[in-house]
């Protein structure tokens, strides 16, 4: 028996491969199992190659696994691009269909069936997705009756005769797996799962969740991969807690009209990529110039332009710190796995009201789209706040003049009001302006209203801003890395503390302000540092050499292709850079 198995289904878009793999892990998971899943599809709607690879394991995992135990293939493309993942040893299930072939000599068991005839005898040569999983539970020793409440669920609402046949359809593909086939190795059973019930989302899926618990009922988006989810999610939900979602003409109007409902007292936002963010910096910095809360949600993929849509890449970082003209206070925050993704969220929302600033909540195309198990969500820890928003009794302004919306203040965070409060009249506009909000150039003036907005994250709370993994007063190596790359990175760790090396690891939460004070001992401790990150200038290593210093010991592991880290790249090239 195995506590770890590496799946993969491939085939052409558009024909089952997204559905085989969430009956397949949605399954698993219910039984206990921990998941991660990551998909590679191609930015059109049908045809071309596609396939979703899922780890499945008694223990929790945050990558992508090196080797491929079963490779599920519709076609011969399937087998010819996926092969060279499969360990020795390893499993080819494929449809008769297409005569599919293998490389001689390789270790590797071929097993043809025919799914999609026995899915056209069935009814529909569409199930043919369902006998691959059939074959596949015959493989695990699992059950074929494990998956009727999946499909319950999922086709349920066609009638009880397409439930019967898809459930017919799964115990079909075991039974000709066994029998035809006279299947009956042992190695890729699966040990037992302990069966508690765990959550198994996507980060947008998270995200969207994170913003209904922190009070958000609004969001206006336009769609855009990999962002598209939060907004579908919100489509479905948000209307049973009072709130909507605008999808709007293009994303300018996307943010300044969260802008706009912030204003009126609304928790909203908006999230994009990075095509779509470099169409709001000006709304940006009209939130940071009239300090009405925003956040902002960046799924990054691959660019420049339209780039690699549906391809991993963290290369927005420096545009999201530096992008906007002139200078304003913000705050990126870089969630590092699906559950902090929820937090994050809620959080974000509280940080734009405290300190009335843009706050963007940065995530990449693996956190965004890649699903994982995550352990229950803790209500009770959420926390709503809501800065210096004032209530409905002000005091009477002296001399009947205008509100001081933007007071000079020790903090930099002035009183806030929302639309008509008494004695809370005031002057919004996007050019400098006094307290009050009436436009002003006097230069005193301009000295002290951007005095006021730039000390207000002097103070910024922060809670972790960077995870540690630490267990070594002078490392040899300090590994850094933010959003989705922590889980590789630490699997990476394990290898390299098998070799002898010892291993620290910082995955950075916080990236501006950026957290000088934790990352300066970190880094003064290890012999060298090498920063893990997918693009192609070395972003990350850059912000580390400006805020810490040390330049000289910092060395950049990157990957700039669309496809996310795996941990035996981290493992050989630290090595080669130790």
């Amino acid at each position: 028996m195995i506590s770890q198995l590496s799946w993969k289904v491939g085939g052409q878009q558009g024909e089952g491969i997204e559905s085989t793999g969430e009956v397949f892990s949605i399954a698993l998971n219910r039984l206990g199992y921990y998941l991660y899943g990551y998909r590679h599809f191609s930015s059109r709607i049908k045809g071309g190659h596609t396939n979703n690879k899922i780890r499945v394991s008694t223990t929790q995992v945050r990558a992508i696994s090196d080797e491929l135990d079963i490779l599920v293939a519709f076609d011969q493309e399937t087998i010819d691009v996926n092969f060279h993942e499969l360990r020795d040893g390893g499993i080819v299930l494929a449809d008769t269909k297409f005569n599919p072939t293998v490389p001689e000599n390789e270790g590797v068991t071929l097993y043809s069936v025919p799914f999609s005839e026995i899915a056209t005898e069935l009814g529909t040569s569409l199930m043919k997705n369902m006998v691959a999983i059939g074959a596949t539970s015959a493989i695990l020793d699992i059950d074929a009756t494990q998956y009727r409440e999946v499909v319950q669920e999922i086709y349920g609402r066609k009638g009880e005769q397409i439930v019967a046949k898809n459930m017919q359809a799964i115990e079909t593909g075991a039974k000709y797996l066994r029998e035809e086939l006279e299947y009956n190795r042992e190695d890729l059973y699966l040990e037992r799962a302990d069966g508690k019930k765990r959550m198994f989302m996507i980060g947008n899926d998270a995200i969207a969740l994170g913003a209904i618990a922190g009070g958000s009922r609004f969001m206006a988006a336009y769609p855009i991969t990999p962002a598209s989810e939060i907004m579908e999610y919100l489509i479905k939900k948000l209307p049973k807690f009072g709130g909507a979602v605008i999808q709007t003409e293009d994303e300018i109007a996307a943010c300044t009209m969260a802008i706009g409902a912030n204003y009126a007292g609304a928790r909203t936002f908006t999230a994009s990529a990075g095509p779509g963010l470099s169409l709001m910096m000006e709304a940006i910095g009209l939130s940071g110039m009239t300090e009405q809360p925003l956040v902002i949600i960046d799924t990054q993929r691959g660019g420049p332009s339209t780039g690699l849509p549906t391809k991993q890449e963290q290369s927005d970082l420096m545009a999201m710190i530096y992008g906007t003209h002139g200078e304003i206070p913000k705050v990126v925050m870089a969630p590092s796995t699906v559950q902090e993704a929820f937090y994050d969220t809620i959080e974000a929302f509280n940080i734009a009201e405290e300190y009335q600033v843009p706050v963007i909540l940065l995530t990449d195309l693996q956190l965004s789209l890649g699903k994982q198990t995550v352990e229950p969500l803790e209500y009770n820890k959420i926390e709503i706040r809501r800065g210096k928003l004032m209530s409905d009794d002000l005091p009477e302004v002296e001399n009947k003049s205008y509100f001081k919306r933007y007071e000079v203040t020790e903090d930099g965070v002035s009183p806030r009001v929302i639309p008509g409060m008494k004695h809370g009249i005031h002057h919004v506009t996007g050019v400098e302006h006094d307290e009050t909000g009436k436009p002003s150039e006097s230069a005193g003036n301009r000295v002290d209203q951007m005095d006021k907005r730039l000390r207000k994250l002097n103070n910024l709370q922060f809670n972790n801003p960077v995870h540690k993994n630490v267990s070594h007063e002078n490392p040899d190596v300090l590994l850094v890395g933010y959003i989705s790359t922590r889980g590789t990175i630490e699997e990476a760790m394990t290898r390299l503390e098998e070799d002898g090396i010892k291993v620290n690891h910082a995955q950075i939460r916080l990236i501006h302000p950026f957290p000088t004070e934790e990352m300066l001992p970190l880094v003064e401790a290890a012999k060298k540092v090498i920063v893990v990150e997918n693009n192609a200038t070395g972003q990350l290593a850059s912000l580390l050499k400006m805020n810490v210093g040390h330049a000289g010991m910092i060395s950049s592991l990157l990957k700039y292709d669309g496809n996310p880290f795996l941990p035996h790249e981290i493992h050989t090239r630290s090595k080669e850079l130790i």
